[in-house]
């Protein structure tokens, strides 16, 4: 394909997500539908469409509209391309820029309201300010860039220093990761990590480092009974059982099981034990662990730079219903804490509202618990936005 081509097929699919079609689905529906497209070609378009959604507001600004065609064509201006020599109207190039749109690259981004140029929705503004503080926007320009990928080392088969060699074999330039024990930053190639052997062969596992940092800090020993109570794709749940060492019980759960489809594949291939609780076992289990994980779903607003869709489907009902479901969920999970055990609470969230004001109403909820940490994380900490809170629990059953 041509980078015109690339341009018009990665318009048609900014616009399906503009309407609200997932842009992962649009992305396989073409994929599927272009067998003529290569590797390269799929990767490129990807990149354009989330290069679209993380920055819809200020490229939709710049390019006179939100659609796709303003935002990639805001985008090729922004990175210096060739304008005429990529939307030229011949072939399957997009049509070549109207006066209008010439005018509208030229206006002035920087006079424009915060959330046209950090690219967020505009209700979230006072939230976000009082959550960041003076990393409000340091911390919101960071998230208009792609993501960095990072690999953890899977310790039940391998170390750092030999998943660096056996990734480099296979064409993978990693460093050590500054944030966490067992990290890795890909600085080369990191299409290439999924065909690796590392990687097939269960030494890494795909994993931000902030969200690395979560099982790091929260305290796991061989030897204990831990609960992944949100368990999702299994990330956490897989750093878990690295953290037991085979040693002690690993359980897993998600409100919705589909989400948990690849664990069983995704453990074997790790070497890694885990149970998964189907929902009447969960109910049924006490207060017998002694570590609980609640990794809660939240607005996702760390992540945006990997899942930029999500900050433009959020609403203010979103925001209402989710801090309910956490205070549920925290509760939830601490029914299955040991006396003396420790729950730990983690979002992808920048949000206090999800995450201080959370912890602290759990403790207000159930004060014979005692508050042990709190941390939170920014892409300006080298990862994506996240807390964690740890609990301890009373040393004696309590009623509260």
């Amino acid at each position: 394909m041509t980078p015109g081509a690339r341009l018009s097929a990665a318009i048609e699919i900014l616009d399906a997500a503009l309407a609200g079609a997932p842009a992962e689905r649009e992305l396989t529906r073409w994929a599927r539908a272009s067998r003529y497209a290569g590797s390269k070609d799929r990767a490129a378009v990807r990149d354009l469409v989330y290069d679209g959604l993380r920055r819809r507001r200020s490229f939709g600004f710049l390019g006179g509209g939100d659609t796709g065609r303003a935002i990639l064509l805001a985008r090729e201006a922004a990175e210096g391309a060739p304008l005429d020599a990529l939307f030229t109207g011949e072939g399957f190039d997009p049509a070549p820029p109207t006066p209008a749109e010439r005018t509208a690259l030229a206006g002035d981004l920087a006079a424009q309201p915060a959330p046209v140029r950090l690219d967020f929705p505009d209700f979230l503004e006072p939230e976000l300010r009082a959550s960041l503080g003076a990393d409000f926007a340091p911390v919101l320009a960071a998230m208009q860039r792609r993501a960095p990928v990072d690999l953890r080392v899977n310790t039940l088969k391998t170390n750092r220093d030999a998943a660096t060699v056996v990734l480099a074999r296979d064409g993978v330039q990693v460093a050590p990761h500054p944030l966490v024990r067992d990290g890795l930053r890909v600085l080369e190639n990191p299409r290439l990590v999924a065909a690796s052997r590392a990687y097939t062969q269960g030494m890494v596992e795909l994993q931000d480092a902030s969200s690395q940092l979560v099982v790091e800090t929260a305290g796991v020993r061989p030897g204990m009974t831990v609960l992944d109570y949100c368990a999702g794709g299994g990330g956490k749940t897989l750093a878990l059982a690295a953290a037991l060492r085979r040693q002690g019980q690993l359980m897993a759960w998600d409100a919705n099981p589909r989400r948990m489809a690849d664990l069983p594949e995704r453990a074997r291939r790790a070497g890694a034990e885990v149970r998964i609780l189907s929902d009447a076992e969960c109910a049924a289990l006490g207060p017998v662990c002694d570590l609980v994980l609640a990794d809660a779903p939240c607005s996702g607003s760390g992540a945006w730079r990997r899942k930029p869709e999500g900050k433009w489907r959020l609403t203010p009902q979103d925001l209402d219903r989710l801090t309910l479901l956490q205070d549920s969920i925290l509760d939830a999970a601490a029914a299955r804490v040991t006396p003396g055990g420790t729950l730990v609470y983690a979002t992808c969230s920048l949000l206090s509202r999800e995450n201080e004001a959370r912890a602290a109403a759990f403790v207000a909820r159930h004060p014979a618990w005692r508050p042990l940490a709190t941390r939170r994380l920014s892409p300006l900490d080298d990862g994506d936005g996240f807390f964690i809170a740890r609990f301890r629990a009373p040393t004696h059953a309590t009623s509260g």
